[in-house]
Formats: structure tokens, C-alpha cells, sequence
């Protein structure tokens, strides 16, 4: 392919590009970066990683997922998706089996927070990919919360009838001991 101007190279650009993908199009790389950073053509969600705002804006659940692979979008993010809490949560906690998470890799985008936590491989299941991303059911969202928060949010909350409770028993079979009794006195 023949190198592009910068306008001309973002049409080839997806809406959600790495460094990487930004070199295959262009010779110089930094400088397309700069120069289109500086003109509000792209704008940088974390170093390398960065969206061009010549496409839609990627939903918050995309960013998530593009950041680290593997992962999917859990906890009380996903649990309101699926509405089963009301409240609208300010974190998108993201599972993965990366090493990468803690508070020094935590990522910004558009005035909320995504952090990472990290799962038991025998753990990173239950998910589904929707409008290009990947998110727990709802079911498997509480489990998650259960096991990493050792808690469950806003119980007082919680729309039961949204939860398919065979299968929330039938996943909690893989947990702990601990995050199975907590899902035994939901009932």
C-alpha cells in the first residue's frame, strides 16, 4: 500500500489502533502521530493505544477488551449492563489472564476508570461477545464480584428476577467454598 497523508491514512485506521497498526500505513510513524494527536485527529487512551475520532467513539466495554487480551468486562459494570443493579458504576472492571493489573495500570477513557483483575485460568469463562466486545452474563458477573470483591454490591438492590438462579448454582460449583455459601444466601 502506498503511504497516505495523515487524513488519508486515518480512513485506514480502525476506530480503536495500536502504535503497531499505525506503522504498517505510514513511513513515519511518530510524526503521523504527533501531527494528528496535535490537530484532534486521534486522541491517545494509554500510551500506544489510541482511537480515531474520524470513526464512532468505541464504547467504554471495547476499549476495555482492546487494551488486554484476553479479557471481558465483569463485575458491577457488567452486572448493571444486564440490569440487575440499578446503580451506574464510574469503574469498567475488566478480567483477564494478564499479569498487568493493579493501580499502576488502571486506564482513563472519557471520565471513567478501567481496572484489570486478574483470574484463575479455570476461572475465565462465562462470557459472551456482543456488539464488539466481550461481557459476562450476568450470572457469571456476580460470581466474579463475589470472588474478587468477597461481597456482593448494593444487595438491598438487586433484581433476583434478572438472574437465572440454577445457573448461577451450577457455575458457583467451580468458585470457592466461600463464594458458593455467599450464592446459597441469596435465596
Amino acid at each position: 500500500m502506498k503511504r497516505q497523508k495523515t487524513v488519508e491514512a486515518l480512513r485506514f485506521l480502525p476506530s480503536l489502533f495500536r502504535y503497531a497498526d499505525a506503522a504498517k500505513i505510514v513511513s513515519s510513524t511518530n510524526v503521523f502521530l504527533t501531527r494528528a494527536l496535535k490537530a484532534g485527529y486521534i486522541e491517545r487512551i494509554v500510551r500506544g493505544v489510541y482511537y480515531n475520532t474520524f470513526k464512532e467513539v468505541p464504547k467504554v466495554e471495547e476499549v476495555a477488551c482492546f487494551l488486554r487480551t484476553p479479557s471481558y468486562v465483569s463485575c458491577e459494570w457488567a452486572l448493571h449492563y444486564h440490569n440487575v443493579i440499578l446503580q451506574v458504576p464510574v469503574v469498567c472492571t475488566a478480567i483477564t489472564l494478564s499479569q498487568s493489573v493493579g493501580e499502576r495500570n488502571k486506564a482513563h477513557y472519557r471520565g471513567l476508570i478501567i481496572e484489570y483483575s486478574k483470574i484463575a485460568e479455570k476461572l475465565f469463562f462465562g462470557f459472551e461477545t456482543i456488539e464488539g466486545f466481550n461481557i459476562a452474563t450476568a450470572e457469571k458477573a456476580l460470581l466474579d464480584t463475589l470472588y474478587l470483591r468477597s461481597r456482593i454490591p448494593f444487595i438491598g438492590e438487586l433484581e433476583l428476577d434478572n438472574l437465572n438462579m440454577t445457573k448461577l448454582k451450577q457455575l458457583s460449583k467451580v468458585y470457592p467454598k466461600a463464594v458458593q455459601k455467599r450464592v446459597d444466601a441469596l435465596r
